[in-house]
């Protein structure tokens, strides 16, 4: 579904589904302390990077950029599978093109099959997880948007918190990807490491050529804001699944404009093979400050 549009400001419908997002975040605990039970403990150290609102904070850039810098394999859900990405979801389909070891499924099966493979102390990167109490991390790092912030504070359905905002003091470090619009309502506890991130959008474009953006992210203006000389913009739900109707209708409005299309990344592989050639993506490069390499290769040596 597309990112409900009170998710971000603390308006009347939002304040009358709160009770609502009380009573889930209760079950959700209930069920939390459950499946706590027979948490498993890694050989390998597991980092695990995370968020505490629904999607659209650029956590997978992230996750690219440290499995990367470890040489480290990745294990996540793979949401919203289908056959266009191979039945393991756009990000991990994404994630494998950049020649990631990634597995996809459930998270704990995979982390054992992986210490049973291979006997190294090379660490694994979890792709979310950070509400997932059936595996202990090593590393919590929980990943926000300088322009989104806590959004409008609530919980789901309310707002988009997974879990109310003192949940950030169980991370062991914070980054927080840079906008050019800053929520100044965002305040971090001071006794956690913060370390700041910039996404760097790379079109494939020339900058005299016209462009015609569609996207299926959470948060789709962000994406369209990276982009200069937009003659038009669509976006769709997040995680959508394009139809031929949608591909056609979006290739004519492209041609009437005289633009070309482009989508994200995470979109590109969700689009039919025979078409990605035509329709091009803008990569999402993320640069992440020097200071957080060096804590995470001194928090590995003290794990050890």
């Amino acid at each position: 579904m597309k990112t409900p549009w009170w998710f971000l400001h603390k308006t009347p419908l939002a304040i009358l589904l709160v009770p609502i997002s009380w009573l889930y975040y209760g079950l959700s605990r209930l069920v939390y302390l459950f499946r706590k039970i027979g948490a498993y403990k890694s050989q390998r150290k597991i980092i695990c990077i995370g968020n505490i609102l629904a999607g659209g904070v650029g956590k997978t850039p992230i996750v690219r950029a440290v499995a990367e810098f470890l040489d480290a394999p990745v294990v996540m859900r793979g949401y919203k599978k289908s056959a266009k990405t191979g039945n393991s979801g756009d990000e991990a389909m994404m994630l494998s093109r950049n020649g990631l070891q990634v597995h996809v499924g459930d998270r704990k099966s995979n982390i054992i099959l992986l210490n049973k493979q291979n006997k190294d102390d090379t660490p694994i990167v979890m792709d979310d997880g950070f509400q997932n109490p059936k595996i202990k991390k090593d590393i919590s790092i929980l990943v926000f948007d300088q322009g989104l912030g806590f959004g409008n504070g609530f919980l789901l359905p309310a707002g988009p918190l997974r879990e109310p905002r003192f949940a950030v003091k169980k991370a062991d470090a914070i980054i927080v990807i840079r906008n050019k619009k800053i929520n100044k309502r965002f305040k971090l506890p001071e006794n956690i490491p913060v370390f700041y991130a910039y996404g760097k959008t790379v079109s494939p474009y020339d900058e005299d050529e016209k462009l015609y953006a569609f996207a299926g992210i959470g948060y789709p203006k962000k994406f369209f804001s990276a982009l200069k000389n937009l003659a038009g913009k669509k976006s769709f739900s997040d995680h959508y699944q394009y139809t031929d109707k949608d591909i056609n209708s979006l290739i004519e409005i492209a041609r009437k404009k005289n633009a070309k299309l482009i989508t994200t990344e995470k979109d590109w592989v969700r689009l039919p093979v025979e078409l990605r050639n035509e329709i091009k993506y803008a990569r999402l490069d993320m640069i992440i400050d020097d200071n957080f390499w060096i804590w995470l290769g001194e928090k590995l040596k003290c794990q050890r």
